[in-house]
């Protein structure tokens, strides 16, 4: 994999005029925070060797290259997910190659479903832990180079960054909450007793994302932060049917917030 993870940097270094001290993955319905990126260059996932091609519709396969509050990132327009068909290893492909672009910093953004009775749909959610259920990305045959064969994730999210992140919120008034998201494969939506064991288990919000890149940035020596968007919620008496659009449509209500407390922590990296 390192042969070809060298490959599609080397493509993408001759591509860019700038070396990013820090990546960004937006989620689902989450790609409007582009907007805020002073953009240098903008590279299609197809056009990158050895890269996935995201096949979900509010995914728009775009790596982007600027600054950001005078910072120099590239954003993920668009993730892979396990429940597109493709393997794990194919789904963290790209947070490895950007951690050989430079990067040490990686922020992730998603939208998730509550389980927490306390949460409210459009509700912010800092992670501070995650349950896994989906397959473990580091699975297989093990390169040194990328880190650890056994890391350890006693501290799997930034506590600095997840702190201030909580002190913005309070600053603007904004709803934010702290908790763990449990990472499953779908694509199905959860049944109510799925929700109400991911509960049990000691889940705040569920999510089909987002796990598998953290885990392979965290191997890496990556600093990960990632913040979930509530959109729907899995609570007893408040389930109702969801569709894509009910998710997208509440993400982008709330990504100006979600992109406020973004541009605040990463201006003072």
């Amino acid at each position: 994999m390192l042969k070809t993870i060298k490959e599609t940097v080397s493509y993408v270094k001759n591509k860019i005029d700038l070396q990013p001290e820090i990546g960004i993955i937006l989620g689902t319905g989450l790609g409007g925070m582009v907007n805020e990126i002073d953009i240098d260059t903008v590279l299609e996932y197809e056009d990158i060797p050895n890269f996935p091609v995201s096949t979900v519709e509010s995914h728009h396969g775009k790596l982007i290259f600027g600054k950001l509050n005078g910072k120099k990132i590239v954003a993920m327009q668009g993730r892979f997910h396990y429940y597109e068909g493709y393997s794990l290893q194919e789904v963290t492909f790209p947070v490895r190659v950007i951690k050989y672009l430079g990067i040490s910093h990686l922020f992730l953004s998603n939208a998730s479903g509550g389980v927490n009775p306390d949460f409210e749909i459009g509700d912010l959610m800092i992670l501070d832990d995650h349950i896994n259920l989906i397959p473990n990305p580091l699975i297989g045959p093990h390169d040194p180079a990328f880190g650890d064969r056994f890391p350890d994730m006693s501290e799997t999210y930034d506590l600095t960054l997840i702190n201030k992140a909580l002190e913005i919120g309070r600053q603007h008034k904004l709803p934010v909450r702290k908790g763990c998201y449990v990472g499953v494969t779908g694509p199905t939506l959860e049944t109510p007793k799925e929700y109400q064991y991911f509960r049990i288990i000691g889940g705040d919000t569920v999510g089909m994302s987002t796990v598998p890149e953290v885990i392979v940035a965290h191997q890496m020596g990556i600093t990960c932060f990632a913040i979930s968007i509530i959109t729907d919620l899995g609570v007893p008496g408040k389930i109702v049917k969801v569709s894509l659009e009910d998710v997208t449509s509440v993400a982008a209500k709330a990504e100006p917030q979600m992109t406020l407390i973004m541009k605040e922590l990463i201006s003072g990296i």
